[in-house]
């Protein structure tokens, strides 16, 4: 018996909706990842973009467990003599909460998936620092993940 890998026209995909209230960063991260590359499928293929389209909502909301909101820094060089920059992950969250999401979920997808693929897969990741979001037409579903265990929420 072979294994079945599936063709470009058998691929059906999905719109999920999550609200990030209160979800701790990481473990949202890691369940985006494994829903865009498609793993969470009986029929995932590894070489094709087989995952479903997600909206994160209320990006503003998202939760930082212990002092990581201080603690943890990201440095930039400007290029420029003295150009050292820094901004730790509570600013990070403050000014630009959609970015914060953006790169958690780009690292969980990882390194050895191809590029392209990669980039086409984070294309199906739409994040949104309130609670609107122009994908209604698409009828997504709203999927609780803060219900889904207890450390995932953050009370």
């Amino acid at each position: 018996m072979a294994t079945k890998s599936l063709k470009q026209r058998e691929l059906e995909s999905k719109w999920i909706l999550i609200d990030a209230t209160d979800i701790v960063l990481g473990r949202l991260a890691a369940y985006v990842a494994t829903i865009l590359r498609g793993k969470h499928k009986p029929t995932y293929t590894p070489h094709m973009d087989c995952g479903d389209n997600v909206i994160i909502i209320n990006a503003e909301k998202i939760a930082l467990t212990g002092g990581k909101a201080e603690k943890t820094k990201f440095f930039w060089h400007t290029g420029w003599v003295g150009g050292i920059k820094e901004r730790t992950l509570g600013k990070l969250r403050q000014e630009k909460p959609e970015k914060l999401i953006f790169n958690a979920v780009k690292r969980m997808i990882g390194r050895r998936s191809a590029v392209a693929l990669a980039d086409k897969r984070l294309g199906n990741l739409y994040i949104y620092a309130g609670s609107e979001h122009k994908h209604s037409a698409q009828n997504p579903t709203v999927i609780d993940f803060g219900a889904m265990n207890s450390k995932n929420k953050r009370a």
